[in-house]
């Protein structure tokens, strides 16, 4: 198993183009779409926000009832949340396009889009959208980059993943794009991920191992409370690589896991990191856990912590605050052997012991939290789990983005 160049069509079979339809922003793209030359087993999870926007029900439904898709078509600029039965509407004359270009049925094209709630989508600019991108797409990484580019919003940089392994003689490979960057929050966010795989497996399995890494990966990030009405991680999996089809959890099938995990570990990272205004990533190490639920409370605790987000943009290791988060995180721990670590590439310092401060250089400190990558390790010394939560530092910036977000 290795990590290689490339995003969603790093996999065999799959096809990127992107396009500017000017639905809200000039002068970039803002479309996107991914193809797959056959059908694929299709797997997706959502957002948990009770309200959701019409490409997010349109996507379930896909999902759940004919559990297969062959393409997507994204749009960066409005979210076609809260807008009614004319939001549906646009989902199925979105697919609609797509099924007299490509001839595949409009129940196997899935749609997603990120921005601004409440706005109506200029449909005709979508639908020549779709017809541009159509002629346009390329199985080569540079499609599938400049795809990953036209679905973000406020993110700084684009954000690509993919890995390649072996099963059962055959090679496979996964690789996936997502935008991320503001209403970031654990249970998903204004995240739209996309997973492409060649891999030959089950549409039940896929699902489950979508739904299992899910939890240890996008819903593990935050980066300001938020939980969006749009958050969408979708998997594709078109069997060209030829494996075996897996069917049970075999060998095959844990190794198909594993590679999973990297890809959106890697995406969630990068949407972690790319948090709006952030100048670092925040990682939060929980360590010596009586249970891995334990252990993912507190980080998501701390890494959503805003007095610690603030801190750690202040390169200032108020250790209180840590203490503090994981105090009102809902779960049971012994703060009196709580031992506290700052660490990067600067260095590693032990800042609080037995849940009191130590007697530690703040210079060295503010040095270990000046990087742009910091963690935070948690030892609760209570067992053998462990979990990781990332977040990034609260800065001025973050304000400023969102004071005049609409305008």
């Amino acid at each position: 198993m290795k990590e290689i160049k490339g995003g969603v069509t790093a996999a065999k079979g799959f096809r990127a183009a992107s396009t500017a339809a000017a639905i809200k922003y000039s002068g970039r793209t803002d479309m996107a779409m991914i193809y797959s030359d056959v059908p694929c087993s299709a797997a997706g999870t959502f957002t948990k926000n009770r309200v959701k926007a019409a490409p997010v029900k349109w996507d379930q439904d896909i999902v759940s009832r004919t559990k297969q898709a062959q393409a997507v078509v994204i749009n960066a600029g409005i979210a076609n949340a809260c807008t009614g039965q004319e939001g549906m509407d646009y989902c199925q004359k979105t697919a609609d396009r797509v099924s007299e270009l490509f001839g595949v049925p409009a129940e196997t094209v899935l749609v997603a889009s990120t921005g601004v709630i409440g706005k109506q989508l200029p449909i005709d600019r979508i639908c020549a959208g779709v017809e541009a991108m159509s002629k346009k797409l390329g199985a080569d990484l540079e499609s599938g980059y400049q795809a990953a580019c036209a679905i973000m919003t406020t993110d700084t940089k684009e954000k690509e993943a993919a890995v390649e392994l072996e099963l059962s003689g055959k090679t496979v490979t996964i690789g996936g794009m997502s935008k991320g960057s503001g209403m970031i929050h654990p249970d998903m966010c204004t995240m739209l991920s996309f997973v492409t795989t060649d891999a030959a497996i089950s549409q039940e399995l896929l699902q489950e191992a979508l739904r299992a890494d899910v939890e240890d990966t996008y819903n593990m990030i935050s980066v300001d409370g938020d939980t969006s009405t749009n958050d969408t991680c979708l998997l594709l999996a078109n069997g060209m690589a030829q494996n075996p089809m897996i069917t049970e959890k075999d060998e095959d099938y844990r190794a198909f896991c594993a590679a999973l995990h990297m890809v959106n570990e890697a995406l969630a990272k990068k949407m972690a990191g790319d948090g709006e205004g952030a100048t670092a990533l925040f990682e939060v190490k929980t360590i010596g856990a009586a249970s891995k639920e334990q252990a993912k409370i507190i980080g998501k605790s701390v890494v959503s912590s805003n007095l610690t987000k603030a801190a750690i943009y202040g390169h200032d290791a108020n250790w209180g605050r840590i203490l503090c988060a994981m105090g009102y995180a809902g779960v049971e721990f012994e703060p009196e052997k709580v031992d506290l670590f700052f660490e990067s590439a600067a260095g590693k310092i032990q800042i609080a012991k037995d849940g009191m401060g130590l007697d530690y250089s703040e210079e060295e400190a503010t040095r270990i939290l000046s990087e742009p990558v910091v963690t935070a390790v948690i030892d609760l010394k209570l067992g053998e789990e462990s979990a990781c939560a990332w977040g990034c530092d609260l800065t001025c910036d973050y304000v400023k983005i969102n004071a005049d977000y609409r305008s």
